[in-house]
């Protein structure tokens, strides 16, 4: 999303925050259909139940799949990490391209040759531009859409997904209006320094955006119910869950996510901050596992919650750009320097200036992304220790029920079983699915005298 990279290089806005159910959603894993009806809910707690009661005791020692999932795994992920590597190179391409056919400064002088007022110049600058890059985007996601269907990862329509498609870019666009005009604002008064005063501007606003994100944004793309109105059972055993590790989260803090109009995938997330803070678990995450299972989910996005990951996200992700904002701005005016009169950019004070910077942006986030990743592979581990000691003594076997349900999430989400090094470094926010099964059937610190790391 570009707007949100550029975000994330000015002030690292959506680590753990907004994006990572924004993304989710506008990426198109989600989707459409009628509102739940009493009588599936029903049957999905009744499925629930029933798995609950009948699955069979197992040891899940290793992430397995059958031959044939085996093979649309692989072949899934190995094309979804080429589309994300041909995704980035395409932004890149495109906004080059559209620097060094001018068409970048042409839209700066239509903005400028209709307004001298500087806010009604930002928009009409910067919502053609991110359109523009929206529509030259529209093929590889309309192709990732495409293989989601064929692999039976969303089940979302065209028509619905287009709908989501055009909310996403509409919010880019506002969102960029916004940035540009607090980054064009701060170049021209402060010239030498803009990137400080932005960088101390951009956190309190990303913090807001953080903040009212799982309020606004996440429900123009589903539909949330609270937790308790379909599965107060679920509701009461999470109780027991926080009640035995001392981090209360109230019952109005649980929520459902009605996934299952749009994508078979399972998940459970942490979003927001202080009183928009909240747990929310997939109405697919439910139907598909027994209670044991999501209560080591649960567990899982307790431990996000309890070891305040999302603030330490938001935090580590202003403190990187500081330094992402002061690489910004050398890189801007060595770039102006070279190619600066070829494309008609006048200098850094101009709209046509914002394009070089969101290039700037992309090439930074890329470069970037595992280092971001590696801080949010740390994390997840920390909640999955969280997980096993929060559900030890609750659950009967919580080992097994931790890596059972990372077994169940691998199969329906075609998770890789066995992702590059490489892929694993740069792209990976969790660590994968076959280390997890063995981390959890490994981990046991109570067997051998050791005290738990976090819940005592």
């Amino acid at each position: 999303m570009r707007w949100v990279r550029a975000s994330l290089l000015l002030a690292a806005l959506m680590v753990v925050g907004v994006i990572p159910g924004w993304a989710r959603i506008a990426q198109g894993e989600s989707a459409s259909g009628g509102a739940r009806t009493p009588e599936a809910t029903a049957a999905a707690q009744a499925n629930s139940t029933t798995k609950a009661e009948a699955t069979p005791k197992t040891e899940t020692t290793e992430y397995q799949l059958s031959p044939e999932r085996y093979a649309k795994a692989i072949a899934y992920s190995r094309a979804g990490y080429s589309v994300y590597f041909a995704s980035v190179l395409w932004g890149i391409v495109a906004l080059a391209l559209l620097l060094k056919t001018k068409t970048v400064a042409k839209l700066r002088d239509f903005a400028e040759g209709q307004s001298k007022n500087f806010c009604l110049q930002a928009v009409l600058f910067v919502v053609p531009l991110s359109l523009l890059l929206g529509v030259l985007e529209l093929p590889i996601r309309i192709y990732w859409h495409h293989l989601s269907l064929r692999y039976e990862q969303s089940i979302q329509g065209w028509s619905s997904w287009i709908w989501d498609w055009t909310k996403g870019e509409l919010l880019e666009a506002g969102l960029g209006i916004l940035i540009a005009m607090l980054l064009v604002a701060m170049i021209r008064w402060k010239p030498r320094t803009w990137w400080l005063c932005f960088w101390a501007a951009a956190a309190p606003l990303s913090a807001f955006l953080v903040f009212v994100s799982p309020w606004v944004i996440d429900p123009m793309f589903h539909a949330f119910r609270p937790l308790g109105e379909t599965h107060p059972e679920l509701v009461q055993a999470i109780g027991k869950l926080t009640a035995h590790a001392g981090v209360p989260v109230p019952a109005d803090k649980m929520f459902l996510m009605e996934a299952s109009k749009k994508t078979n995938q399972l998940n459970a997330y942490v979003t927001g901050f202080g009183a928009s803070k909240r747990v929310v678990v997939w109405d697919t995450m439910i139907s598909n596992s027994n209670r044991d299972e999501l209560l080591a989910v649960v567990g899982h996005e307790l431990g996000h919650y309890a070891l305040g990951h999302v603030v330490k996200g938001f935090a580590y992700g202003v403190i990187g750009s500081f330094f992402g904002l002061c690489v910004a701005y050398l890189a801007l005016q060595w770039i102006l320097k070279r190619w600066g009169a070829s494309w008609d950019v006048h200098g850094q004070g101009d709209w046509a200036a914002v394009a070089v910077l969101l290039l700037i942006a992309n090439l930074t986030s890329f470069v970037s992304e595992p280092i971001g990743n590696g801080i949010s592979r740390r994390q997840e581990h920390a909640a999955d220790v969280y997980s096993l000691e929060v559900i030890h003594g609750i659950v009967p076997d919580g080992a097994e029920a931790a890596a059972h349900s990372f077994q169940v999430m691998g199969e329906h989400d075609l998770a890789d079983p066995n992702p590059p090094a490489l892929i694993k470094f740069w792209l990976y926010s969790h660590p994968p699915l076959g280390d997890r099964v063995s981390f959890a059937h490994n981990y046991d610190p109570w067997s051998k005298g050791e005290e738990p790391k976090y819940v005592k």
